[in-house]
């Protein structure tokens, strides 16, 4: 249990549900909580400090975001992972995030351009791994990777749209966290992230389109290969 965790009692329903839905969310997104798991009430009740009712009502809101998969009779469980729902969400990333970039570089500001170069600063001077030989996450590089490529897109002018680019960016962080260690030694996404960047500078939109679109088909590639081996 968590000491940080406020009292069911001296908290108020929506709020608490709020924050175990985040954290429910949080350990499904890192798979600390694993594709196909059951989520007994029992245990989530005494592992989060939770009641039954906002408990339910974040299983719910999890639901809802396809996170969470609800079974009458059965109780909710986390939602499997599959190849064709991972091409399904890459080819709909590419989709939207493409259109997302095209009408950012239209509406494109010296202030937004900064603000670019300041988020792929930060990612870039941001280490991937905490240990140099073998593969140990940085939770930190994971924020600052999300700001750089929201900020890339964050010019778009429909908040709709974002809302649904952090909702594929969610499901297929899923997948990237159940293959990361064989993805690091693979990939160079710091040159992929300069090259995108360059290309946004130089306001050719054709081409940061498709290196932004190369560098979300590339993950999956690495993901897809090594995902039936996760599965079985």
């Amino acid at each position: 249990m968590s000491p940080d965790l406020p009292s069911p009692k001296a908290d108020q329903p929506a709020t608490l549900a709020t924050t175990i839905y985040a954290r429910l969310k949080a350990d499904i997104l890192t798979t600390r909580l694993e594709p196909g798991r059951k989520l007994q009430s029992r245990f989530l009740m005494e592992q989060y400090n939770v009641g039954q009712t906002p408990l339910r009502e974040a299983l719910n809101r999890l639901t809802t975001e396809e996170f969470v998969v609800g079974m009458e009779q059965r109780g909710f469980y986390v939602k499997e992972v599959s190849k064709e729902e991972l091409q399904e969400l890459t080819k709909t990333r590419c989709w939207v995030e493409g259109l997302a970039l095209r009408e950012s570089m239209q509406n494109a500001t010296q202030v937004w351009e900064e603000a670019l170069l300041v988020a792929h600063h930060r990612l870039d001077r941001t280490p991937r791994s905490l240990k140099p030989a073998t593969f140990e996450d940085n939770p930190d590089w994971e924020k600052v990777h999300r700001a750089f490529h929201a900020t890339l897109i964050g010019l778009c002018g429909s908040r709709p749209l974002l809302g649904f680019c952090e909702q594929l960016a969610d499901r297929l962080y899923r997948y990237r966290m159940m293959s990361i260690a064989k993805a690091y030694p693979a990939r160079k996404v710091g040159a992929e992230h300069s090259q995108i960047l360059q290309a946004v500078l130089a306001k050719d939109s054709e081409q940061a389109v498709l290196l932004l679109q190369q560098h979300y088909q590339r993950t999956a590639a690495v993901i897809y290969s090594d995902l039936d081996g996760l599965l079985a």
